[in-house]
């Protein structure tokens, strides 16, 4: 697999699928790379963690595709690949000859995934996308946030990756149809679309229902409680979602008046009473240290949480780091995938490559000659 793509949409769904055991060659500029080597701090080894969130699980090869030469060795291994990704402006692939139709006349069973901003059939097809801007143009900063506070985005580039796990399910689906016959596929995803894809019930709200989605906080728009709660010294998660765990949460609060109120008996009233209701609950939580009263809530069967910081989340859960040995920051530890098959985690140990850390290999399985390798070496493959 060719991986074509910067940043992280595209790369992320390239780690996917090299976590699911594809080979990936990840190409890159011989001036610096991926863009994300330089997005940082913090580093490790000199290279960006930004970087090695995307990049586990793949060969680099450095390739100067302003180099006609550096396009046809990028051509030539596109001939040996089942699947391409890349996520130029749109129609720069096409203008390099490295699009979908050109690489198809080498390689009739393709898959080749184009990832952009915007959609290919919206007025806004030409232009370059970027996560934050799609945050807000997609809806979803206007529901994230306090009611009274500013638009705010996700923590995560969310939409980047979003569009990466797409990317990667169509990816997988067209190998499918070309495995059975079927000519090659192109795949497209947009950051815009995937964006609005993910906005699921919110989204629905305004498509279905004709409201206008409002920013909760912490709370939910259709079910209460279901949000956070403060406790002596931190705050945790109480989410309730159904009328037998409410009546479990009261009892364990000492709240029987409330159980019994019909203005909680169900959640759509909850729901409707919840500026009585949301305080009540809090200044009963607030009288309670928080992890005897997540033991209680526990006990009681009620769902809850603490909230925790990364760090935190991370040290509880050691066995979702996966170790790679990294040639210049040593042994280091990336988040597993979360797929697991048979109870094994996919997920490959590769570590995030340097710069042309491959190249030479990837020439040589690309059936490119000694003197054809050495003079890819010297002039489009040399890194800086």
């Amino acid at each position: 697999m060719l991986d074509l793509s910067r940043v992280l949409a595209g790369p992320y769904a390239a780690m996917m699928l090299a976590d699911l055991g594809a080979d990936v060659i990840k190409v890159e500029r011989p001036d610096g790379g991926d863009i994300t080597r330089a997005w940082g701090p913090p580093w490790a080894g000199g290279e960006s963690t930004y970087y090695m969130s995307a990049n586990r699980g793949k060969r680099s090869i450095a390739i100067d595709l302003r180099d006609p030469a550096g396009l046809d060795v990028a051509r030539r291994l596109a001939a040996t690949c089942q699947v391409v990704i890349e996520n130029f402006i749109p129609g720069g692939a096409e203008r390099m000859g490295l699009g979908f139709e050109a690489l198809r006349e080498r390689n009739p069973g393709l898959v080749y995934c184009s990832i952009s901003g915007y959609p290919a059939d919206g007025a806004e097809a030409a232009l370059p996308g970027f996560d934050f801007a799609i945050q807000a143009e997609g809806g979803i900063m206007s529901i994230t946030g306090e009611p009274d506070g500013q638009p705010m985005k996700v923590g995560v580039a969310i939409a980047d990756l979003t569009s990466g796990m797409f990317a990667a399910s169509a990816i997988l689906a067209a190998l499918v149809d070309v495995q059975r016959g079927a000519p090659g596929r192109h795949v497209h995803v947009s950051l815009y679309d995937a964006q609005l894809a993910w906005l699921a019930n919110r989204g629905t709200e305004a498509a279905i229902a004709g409201i206008e989605p409002e920013r909760l906080g912490n709370a939910h728009p259709s079910i209460v409680p279901y949000e956070t709660f403060p406790t002596r010294g931190a705050h945790i998660v109480i989410a309730v979602g159904t009328d037998e765990q409410f009546r479990a949460l009261c009892g364990v609060l000492g709240l029987e008046a409330a159980a019994a109120d019909a203005r909680y008996a169900t959640n759509p009233e909850r729901v409707a009473h919840r500026a009585e209701l949301v305080p009540l609950l809090g200044a009963a939580t607030a009288a309670w240290d928080a992890a005897d009263l997540l033991a209680a809530l526990a006990a009681a069967r009620v769902p809850s949480g603490p909230v925790r910081t990364i760090p935190e989340a991370l040290a509880h859960s050691p066995q979702a780091l996966v170790e790679h040995a990294h040639p210049t920051a040593g042994p280091l530890h990336t988040l597993r995938s979360p797929m697991s098959i048979d109870g094994a985690h996919l997920t490959s140990d590769r570590h995030p490559p340097l710069l042309g850390e491959h190249s030479r290999e990837i020439l040589v399985e690309a059936g490119l000659a000694e003197d054809e390798i050495e003079a890819a070496l010297a002039g489009p493959c040399r890194t800086a």
